[in-house]
C-alpha cells in the first residue's frame, strides 16, 4: 500500500461494532466500550487515545498519552486538536463499500473527521498487513493440506492413466469410489 502519503491510522470503535480494531489493538477479551473512543497511531510521535470520561480506562493497554471528554462537542475539538497536522489518515473505511469487511466507520463519524480537514483513505492493505497473517499453525497446516490434495491427484489420475493402459471402461464415478 501507499502507507508512506498517510499522516496515521485512525481507530474508532462504538459498542463493538469495529471488530477489526478491537483485534489489532489485542482488545481485553470480553471487555467492550459503552461509549466511542478513537486511538491514533501517527507515523511519528506518540499515539493519542480520546476516550469518555465514564470511561476512562477504556484504552489503558495502549500506549499513548489520554484525552478526556463529556460531549460530542468536546470530543470534536479533541478530535480536531489531535487530527491538526495529519492531512491523511487511514480507517477502517472502503470507498463506495467496495470491500464491506474493511467499512466498520459510519457515515456520520467519517463526517465528523472530514469536518477537521483531515482525509480518510481506506485501511484495507494495513489491515492486510496486521490481520489477515497466518501463523506458523496455519502455514503448516495449509501445507499439509497441499500435499494431501497433491497425493489425491497423484493417484486418482494415476488410477485414470492405468484403466485407460488397459482398456478398461469406466465413469467418473467409478474413478471416484
Amino acid at each position: 500500500g501507499d502507507y508512506g502519503s498517510l499522516s496515521g491510522w485512525l481507530f474508532y470503535d462504538f459498542r463493538g461494532l469495529d471488530p477489526i480494531s478491537l483485534r489489532i489493538l489485542r482488545f481485553p477479551a470480553g471487555r467492550m466500550a459503552t461509549r466511542r473512543w478513537f486511538y491514533f497511531i501517527p507515523s511519528t510521535g506518540e499515539p493519542v487515545k480520546i476516550c469518555h470520561r465514564i470511561e476512562a480506562d477504556a484504552l489503558d493497554h495502549l500506549p499513548g498519552r489520554r484525552v478526556l471528554y463529556s460531549g460530542w462537542q468536546e470530543l470534536g475539538h479533541h478530535l480536531e486538536a489531535m487530527l491538526t497536522g495529519a492531512p491523511r489518515i487511514a480507517m477502517q473505511y472502503s470507498p463506495g463499500n467496495a470491500i464491506p469487511y474493511i467499512s466498520r466507520v459510519d457515515a456520520g463519524t467519517l463526517e465528523m473527521v472530514a469536518a477537521t480537514g483531515t482525509k480518510v483513505a481506506t485501511s484495507a492493505d494495513l489491515v492486510q498487513t496486521f490481520e489477515a497473517v497466518m501463523t506458523e499453525w496455519q502455514v503448516e497446516s495449509h501445507y499439509a493440506a497441499a500435499r494431501m490434495l497433491r497425493e489425491t491427484v497423484d493417484l486418482t489420475f494415476g488410477e485414470v492413466r492405468r484403466r485407460i493402459l488397459s482398456g478398461a471402461a469406466t465413469t467418473e464415478f467409478a474413478i471416484q469410489q
